[in-house]
């Protein structure tokens, strides 16, 4: 298939109209094929008392039950496919760490899609064709590292593939082969960052103009810092395995307002956690995604955990906008009554001057009450003192922000485990004996 030259593709030329019109109808052939093909949903939907008939706006898709990740754990591996084993070209997992792998399918078709919305948003992040692509990513069962590859050689890019892990030779590559743009995990990225430094070079006179960052949570001061530091544009790229894999949505690195969904694929709708409602548009809840073009292994109203709200689009005005994610709905803590995210902590310690921004909380039970270290690494130039002085700021914003009071133990640079990947920032110890 030809490269993409254009600025926009066929889809993004949609107006609203037409974009609602053709949502209907894949909606529509999406819910016929998930309930004609897949036991879970004929099962699922007749429980509920609907059908694919019932669905004349995109409203009633409210009216239809939703999808969780233990559902698609329950049919593993392959009882949530639409079409024969033998036509599904490509299998990614989940790692499987709290349960079975959730298994998903990729057709021919799934594959070039999954391409385009790639290709897509790399564009919007800033990448033209031509350009060098580094992909940090890591490669195998996880969707990151292939799913990145394969949109930006849509886009016309000379790829990379980095995937994770040796650091040291990531940063001789970077500087050997002069890319423009590298599409890794933020945290990753720190990790990339403090090896430059470790080595003696400065990371803004790298050839690195783009970063596309994505799968986990991070904050515009971690934005901040990266930009800061690597002279980078930094934008956020979304995605997750169970609908599609990196491209369900992307920021434009021209706005940095939040990340367009490319809603000419896949359907958002935002939930209360609690009681499943749809919430209007703007109000903080859980995101939900319907599938509207995939063969293989259509999701029908998938809840994802992630947390973040609906907006009207900007550099793309038929297609909605979703925040930053904030945190999961799975990833809260709740601290003596009081619920925190991981992302709360990580804005105070990016603000905080002394610190890095590499951390873990540790929860630990005290007597019948919870407690919470943060646990964070100095940066190498921060003297005793400043270390000292920067744990009690901690502790005082902690305090007067989120409202619950914690320990700050301040560490030494490269103490805590660096990730290739989505970094593990809670650690729950209150059940060790």
């Amino acid at each position: 298939m030809a490269a993409y030259a254009d600025i926009h593709d066929e889809g993004e030329r949609l107006g609203a109209d037409e974009l609602g019109a053709l949502q209907l109808t894949r909606l529509r052939a999406t819910l016929r094929r998930a309930y004609e093909r897949v036991p879970f949903y004929r099962e699922s939907f007749d429980k509920a008392g609907v059908r694919p008939e019932d669905c004349r706006s995109l409203a009633d898709l409210a009216r239809f039950p939703f999808t969780a990740k233990t559902d698609l754990r329950d049919q593993y591996p392959f009882g949530m496919f639409a079409v024969p084993r033998e036509d599904v070209r490509r299998l990614h997992a989940s790692s499987g760490t709290t349960g079975r792998p959730t298994v998903v399918g990729y057709t021919d078709g799934d594959l070039s899609t999954w391409a385009d919305v790639v290709a897509r948003s790399l564009r919007a992040a800033g990448a033209r064709p031509g350009q060098l692509v580094h992909v940090a990513y890591g490669y195998g069962l996880f969707t990151g590292g292939l799913g990145a590859h394969y949109g930006a050689e849509r886009l016309g890019c000379t790829v990379v593939p980095a995937s994770g892990g040796m650091t040291d030779r990531q940063v001789m590559l970077i500087r050997d082969f002069r890319p423009e743009v590298i599409m890794v995990t933020p945290s990753y990225m720190l990790t990339l960052l403090d090896e430059m430094e470790r080595q003696g070079v400065d990371p803004r006179s790298t050839s690195l103009r783009t970063g596309v960052f994505g799968a986990e949570p991070w904050t515009e001061e971690m934005r901040r810092e990266i930009e800061e530091r690597l002279g980078i544009d930094a934008v956020d790229i979304y995605g997750l395995s169970e609908v599609m894999g990196p491209g369900v949505a992307q920021e434009f690195a021209s706005t940095k307002d939040g990340l367009h969904i490319w809603e000419d694929h896949f359907y958002p709708e935002v939930v209360d956690p609690l009681t499943g409602a749809v919430l209007p548009e703007g109000e903080l809840g859980e995101l939900v995604f319907t599938s509207l073009t995939k063969e293989a292994m259509p999701v029908v109203r998938y809840r994802t955990r992630d947390l973040t709200r609906l907006l009207p689009g900007t550099a793309r005005p038929a297609f909605r906008r979703m925040e930053k994610v904030t945190g999961r709905s799975d990833d809260m803590i709740i601290l003596r009554g009081v619920n925190l995210y991981p992302t709360q902590i990580e804005e105070i310690l990016l603000r905080t001057a002394a610190l890095a921004p590499h951390f873990q909380l540790r929860l630990t039970r005290e007597g019948r009450m919870d407690a919470l270290t943060v646990r964070v690494e100095a940066r190498r130039e921060a003297a005793a003192a400043q270390r000292e002085a920067a744990a009690a700021a901690v502790v005082r914003a902690v305090k007067e922000g989120v409202g619950v009071s914690v320990r700050v133990e301040v560490v030494e640079p490269e103490t805590l485990e660096r990730s290739v990947g989505k970094i593990k920032r809670l650690v729950d110890l209150r059940g060790a004996g």
